[in-house]
């Protein structure tokens, strides 16, 4: 009897066993289920379960590194790192990316030191991937990301939402950005992987209500951050109603970043592959992303079309434009890149796109490279989690010069970066003040809109006379910023100005006075860290001579940055060189009693060259180089008109030709011109058409009868198309309100 109750025990709990087993695997299966569906918040919670009582070390291993993987993917960097620890004590021969992403975790939980050794265990296990090396070196000295961190004040925005909001991009004086905010209507939509709201586009009208406010928000809330770098909004801020972007553009799949191009009539923006009604998938089943643009069209957004190179098996999203219109910076996972996510950058001309060419590894990783930007320098921003940094994704900075980060890249730092995400920046050309995203608040699909200002780091200098030792006024003081020349200060009675200071840069600063010997001090606030400096200069008594002037552009005679200006001596064939700021100005200190040759060269530009007679001893000469001419500029022809319905060149006319086209075309040999010609709006569009291309011939014949090569002229006509003023059909005018019409213009095709 006893035996038999003993067998029967045993029976039972194999039964039972068998039965926690199934169980287990039922709810294993469940949780992979979600997980390949890439809905990981109900992933998660099945996994959470599975693993309380899974007992068997195959399945438990598959269900932590799962666990782990979707804790990642939900940005929740925390949990993420639990996970991560067990698996790797638990099975310390799993794969070695989980190794990458448990120091991807441990450093966006400021866990440096610990990041550094895991970092170093990937590397052991994966030579290949660079992002272990660069990380293992970075993480030794932390204090280089931390340099400029007082130069910033950041500011959590009212606009923000309990959802994502993120991207944000310039538009008519506001910003439209993506929001997963609450759907309008009865039913709500909501996307599987985060079980949020699908993402739209929205517009907040006025960046001006977005200013840095006073009041300071703790830095705790702001995921660590110095109390003192950031602005909370105060309770005073009024703020417009945001408006949902457009509803022609907002659909039920996701809307993601997007740009404008010049003008704001036509914007390119990142869409799931979904388009007049209807959705496309890959062939494993996921609806990819793509890039479409629209065009404004009386103030609604209508004809939305694919570019070219999109495709339903990979990528393509987050767009920027150059500010010539003429290249786009986008993010993709097509093959061939070096990888998760790579930037590309494709050619753009008469409304034709070109082949996407990938940016190459000085800008992409083994990591992703996503949410480009280009300012109105043409310089390129992004973010990164391949390129050493805080943690998560870092804003990095590119200086371009023809597609090529040809100075590498830099980490913006703190407090721009932090430890969590931070992506999707947009500002001026001297990141001044603009906007960013960040999850830093809480993480875990927090990401919020914040605006940042710099601060003035300040730098003194003051100007002695060398010999009495007593301070110099009106002494002009030129700041040079990585061979680029700043804008003029000028000292005060107390011989002294201050400047403020750009991170991560060499300084030189020239004193210029005249009759005295031009000086200069150089800087640096790559390794100087002082919150405020003071530098002396002295300027001894001399005989030399200061040369100064301008460079402009002919055609707005505004002054012209980045053109390198050249002095040679005629005499004993030395050279000075340097390159024009905003304010186009330079200095030179030169001798007197010598002819000189003066340059300015500029990509795009036509070379100007000009010959300064002797320089006089001791008074300042000004010499102001010639107004320079650009691919593009359209020059008006003041004089050259026509009689009505004639296409002949009037004695007036070819006074005007003489005066202006023929020299510059002689002076600059290679430059190639197009004539343009207009007619005012009387007689039919296409006899109008006809007869400014006639005109536009005869201004070419009229030039190459003088020795012009007619390879170097293009002749166009565009009638009517193009009136100077309101006198177009229908419309009154008199006889020299439609002579102004018509004209002539040339522009500049090519120069060198």
């Amino acid at each position: 009897m006893n035996k038999f109750f003993h067998i029967a025990s045993v029976v039972a709990l194999l039964f039972l066993l068998a039965c926690g087993h199934t169980h287990a695997q039922a709810k294993l299966k469940a949780a992979n289920r979600q997980f390949e569906q890439l809905s990981y918040i109900e992933a998660i919670r099945l996994y959470e379960d599975f693993l309380r009582d899974a007992k068997d070390p195959v399945t438990r291993q598959e269900g932590l590194k799962k666990l782990a993987y979707s804790y990642r993917k939900m940005q929740d960097s925390r949990n993420a790192e639990r996970a991560y620890a067990d698996l790797l004590r638990d099975y310390p021969d799993v794969e070695s990316e989980n190794y990458l992403y448990y120091a991807q975790s441990l450093a966006s939980n400021q866990k440096y030191k610990e990041s550094q050794k895991y970092y170093s265990i990937y590397g052991e296990k994966q030579t290949a991937d660079l992002r272990a090396k660069r990380y293992t070196i970075a993480l030794m000295d932390m204090g280089r990301f931390y340099r400029d961190s007082s130069s910033y004040k950041v500011q959590y925005l009212p606009i923000n939402s309990r959802q994502a909001d993120f991207s944000p991009m310039f538009y008519k004086g506001g910003l439209v950005f993506c929001s997963a905010r609450d759907e309008t209507g009865t039913i709500k939509r909501v996307f599987a992987w985060n079980q949020t709201p699908f993402l739209d586009l929205y517009f907040v009208p006025d960046t001006s209500q977005l200013s840095i406010h006073n009041g300071l928000q703790t830095a705790q809330a702001l995921g660590g951050m110095s109390a003192s770098n950031v602005d909370a909004p105060t309770p005073e801020a009024k703020l417009t109603k945001i408006e949902e972007f457009s509803r022609v553009l907002n659909t039920k799949y996701h809307e993601g970043p997007m740009t404008f191009f010049k003008g704001e009539q036509k914007v390119v923006f990142t869409r799931n592959n979904y388009n007049k009604g209807r959705s496309r998938e890959s062939k494993d089943g996921t609806n990819r992303l793509k890039l479409y643009t629209a065009d404004l069209v009386k103030e609604s957004w209508s004809n939305v079309k694919e570019v070219p190179f999109n495709s339903d098996e990979y990528s393509c999203g987050h767009p920027a434009l150059s500010p010539d219109n003429t290249k786009m910076y986008f993010v993709s996972d097509m093959p061939g890149g070096y990888g998760g996510t790579d930037l590309y950058i494709v050619e753009y001309t008469d409304g034709t796109w070109g082949t996407p060419v990938n940016l190459g590894k000085e800008v992409n990783t083994e990591g992703n490279e996503m949410f480009p930007f280009v300012d109105e320098s043409g310089n390129l921003y992004f973010s990164s989690d391949g390129h050493e940094g805080l943690g998560g994704l870092d804003l990095f900075f590119a200086e371009m010069k023809d597609g090529i980060a040809y100075k590498g890249v830099v980490n913006l730092g703190a407090p721009l970066n932090s430890e969590k995400d931070d992506f999707g920046l947009i500002t001026d050309a001297g990141r001044n003040t603009g906007f960013f995203s960040s999850n830093r608040k809480r993480g875990i699909h927090d990401d919020n809109i914040y605006s940042f200002k710099r601060e003035c780091r300040p730098l003194n200098l003051i100007v002695y006379d060398a010999a009495t030792k007593t301070p110099l006024e009106n002494v002009d003081i030129r700041s040079v910023i990585n061979g680029e020349n700043q804008d003029l200060k000028v000292t005060g009675l107390d011989g002294s100005t201050s400047i403020c200071l750009q991170a991560e840069s060499e300084y030189e600063f020239k004193a210029i006075k005249e009759g005295y010997q031009m000086n200069s001090i150089t800087y640096s606030t790559k390794s100087n860290t002082g919150q405020q400096t003071t530098l002396e200069m002295y300027l001894e008594k001399s005989n030399s001579s200061v040369l100064k002037g301008v460079v402009k552009s002919e055609l707005s005679q505004k002054p012209i940055s980045g053109v390198q200006v050249t002095l040679e001596n005629q005499k004993d064939k030395t050279t000075q060189t340097v390159v024009t700021g905003q304010d186009g100005g330079y200095e030179f200190e030169v001798k007197p009693g010598a002819d000189h040759k003066l340059t300015a060269q500029k990509d795009k530009y036509a070379t100007n060259n000009e010959t300064i007679g002797k320089v006089s001893k001791n008074p300042t000469q000004y010499q102001n180089v010639q107004g320079m001419y650009g691919e593009g500029d359209i020059f008006k022809l003041n004089n050259i008109y026509y009689d009505l319905d004639k296409f002949f060149i009037r004695p007036d006319a070819a006074r005007e030709l003489e005066r202006t086209v023929l020299p510059l075309l002689k002076k600059y040999p290679d430059m190639k011109i197009e004539i343009r010609s207009h007619t005012d709006a009387r007689s039919g569009d296409s006899y109008n058409m006809q007869l400014s291309e006639n005109r536009a011939r005869a201004v070419v014949n009229y030039l190459t009868q003088r020795g012009i090569d007619p390879s170097r002229l293009v002749s166009n006509g565009y009638g009517e198309s193009e009136p100077s003023n309101e006198c177009v059909d229908g419309v009154q005018c008199n006889e020299s309100q439609h002579q102004e019409n018509r004209r002539t213009e040339f522009r500049i095709l090519a120069v060198k």
